[in-house]
């Protein structure tokens, strides 16, 4: 039987991917943000740039990558997330964004890649 439930699971993998960024210099802003059908896992601080971050999980790859379920429609739902935090947080606003991706595999390999995808 599998101890971790999927929501277990991401919340660890997100956790790890958290702690990875804080010690590269990034600030946590906040974690989980939904609107609508869309959910940030985390938006983070990186100097001047306001970071929206999808963190992916994978036990193995036999169904595809992590990368490689950030597909377009999956971009479209995290930008219009984004779009909706930056018209509610009025001191985001006027700051410089980017989306980066955290992907996970096996137990501890991490892979951050950052401005993976742009709005179009």
């Amino acid at each position: 039987m599998n101890l971790f439930t999927k929501k277990t699971t991401g919340q660890w993998a997100e956790d790890l991917a958290c702690t990875h960024l804080r010690k590269q210099g990034l600030k946590l802003l906040q974690r989980n943000y939904r609107y609508t059908n869309g959910e940030i896992d985390l938006i983070m601080q990186d100097k001047q740039i306001l970071v929206f971050i999808e963190v992916r999980y994978r036990a193995d790859e036999q169904y595809g990558g992590s990368i490689e379920s950030i597909d377009w429609r999956k971009q479209q739902r995290i930008i219009r997330t984004a779009q909706h935090y930056l018209q509610t947080h009025q001191s985001a606003q006027q700051q410089a964004c980017r989306f980066d991706v955290v992907l996970l595999s096996g137990k501890t390999q991490l892979q951050w890649i950052t401005d993976a995808f742009r709005p179009t």
